[in-house]
Order: C-alpha cells, then sequence, then structure tokens
C-alpha cells in the first residue's frame, strides 16, 4: 500500500536528482520514507536519495518496491504549476501508480523492479578533505571550465579549495578561501573529474544553498546537500579520472 501528497515543485526536484543520472529506478517505500540507491549504466557515477515522510502534505505506505520510468514521471509534472499538488496511489490490482495533479489524471504503468539494476553497494570511503559551499558557487566554476575542457581538478591547498580546468591552450582557475566559503576541513588532496557528470550532478545541487564535497587524492568525489526542505537528502558519489603523468 502507498499512498501520498505531496508539492509538485518539491517532487520536480526530488526526481531531477535521479534522472541526472539514471533513466529508472527502484523506489523502496516503507512507513519510514522512500529510498532509492542508484548507478549509472557506465558504472561511474552513484545516487544515494533519502525522502522522509515528512517531505509529503500525507503519506501512508506498507512496505514496497516500485520500478518508475523517470522520464514518463518527468513528463507527467510538466503539466503541473509550482504551486499544485501532487497525489499518488498504488492501485495492488492493477500494478499501476495513480497520480493526480491539478485536474488531471493519470495512470501510469510501473516497471518490474527486477528488470531495473539491482542496488550497488556503497562503498566506505575514508575522505579526508570537506568542503561546504553554495551550490551556485560550485556551477559558476563547472560552467567556466566547460569552456576550457572536457574535465576538471578538484582540491584544497592549505585552507583553500581550488576548481581548475585546463585545455590544449587555455587554463582556468578558481581559488575560495576559508572566509569565502561555509566551512572546510582541510587536507592537501586533489582529484580530476569528468565534466560530462559534473555538469549534471551540478543541475540539482545548484538549487542547495550549502552542499558537502568530500575528496581524497585520485578518490571518488562525495556530494551531499539537503532536499525537500530539509525533509530528504541525496548523496552522488563519482569516480575519478586518473590524470597521466
Amino acid at each position: 500500500m502507498f499512498k501520498a501528497t505531496i508539492d509538485a515543485y518539491l517532487l520536480k526536484d526530488s526526481i531531477e536528482t535521479l534522472s541526472v543520472l539514471v533513466d529508472e529506478a527502484r523506489f523502496r517505500i516503507s512507513p519510514e520514507g522512500v529510498i532509492v540507491r542508484a548507478v549509472d549504466p557506465a558504472n561511474v557515477a552513484m545516487v544515494s536519495f533519502d525522502l522522509t515522510p515528512e517531505a509529503f502534505d500525507d503519506f501512508e505506505a506498507n512496505d514496497c518496491e516500485l520500478g518508475l520510468d523517470l522520464s514518463r514521471i518527468n513528463d507527467i509534472l510538466g503539466v503541473a504549476d509550482r504551486d499544485d499538488k501532487v497525489q499518488m496511489e498504488l492501485d495492488e490490482e492493477s500494478k499501476k501508480l495513480k497520480i493526480q495533479i491539478g485536474g488531471f489524471s493519470y495512470t501510469v504503468s510501473l516497471l518490474d523492479p527486477s528488470t531495473i539494476r539491482a542496488e550497488p553497494r556503497i562503498p566506505q570511503l575514508e575522505l579526508p578533505a570537506e568542503i561546504v559551499l553554495n551550490g551556485k558557487d560550485l556551477q559558476k566554476a563547472v560552467k567556466a571550465a566547460e569552456k576550457i575542457s572536457d574535465h576538471m581538478l578538484l582540491g584544497v591547498e592549505g585552507e583553500s579549495f581550488f576548481m581548475e580546468a585546463e585545455g590544449d591552450t587555455d587554463r582556468v582557475k578558481l581559488t575560495m578561501t576559508r572566509d569565502q566559503l561555509i566551512d572546510i576541513k582541510p587536507s592537501e588532496v586533489r582529484s580530476l573529474f569528468s565534466l560530462d557528470y559534473l555538469s549534471d550532478i551540478i543541475k540539482p545541487a545548484s538549487k542547495s544553498n550549502e552542499i558537502s564535497l568530500h575528496l581524497g587524492n585520485d578518490f571518488p568525489i562525495k556530494i551531499n546537500f539537503s532536499i525537500a526542505n530539509g525533509n530528504g537528502s541525496i548523496g552522488y558519489l563519482l569516480a575519478p579520472r586518473i590524470e597521466s603523468d
């Protein structure tokens, strides 16, 4: 059993955090909320998504698992105004999801969860550096780097965080000191990452006033921030590109 009501803009933003990496996902639903763990088709990035019952106006659920085509859900949410409410209910007999938005009623076929990639095991990593900053600051750096290269170096020197991109002829670097950041736990680290992935991840992350980056030397980066007015969380894990000598 699953029945819930949520603000349209919260659901749109929540689905976006997943759809930047995967087209379909298994939603594990329980009385404690909604959980998704997924990895992109190239096994380069993982996403960890949690939404508590407090994110919803109404939330009733037993343990169940729903397979959803995220592009289909995004298309449906496209008819919603920001202030609309989205009502969802699982029809257990037909195994379909009923969605009501602003006078529209949809009946959506579900995917068989067994046909969707199994949940990845999230590795436990010791990443010594942590940087906390506004999502828009990271977005500006990524956009600047895209004009120069297809990869971006992130690192910490002293108590400063830097983001750097270098192409065949040009180079750009942004350095942020402790007083320009929300917080920093310094350690001398640096890792190189694909801008294709960072550009996708930064779309939802840029809406957050506070995102946390966890870095090591040639290790994956962890990017965490809150969603749904603090009633949910999202975490990305992105594998590094190893720099050639």
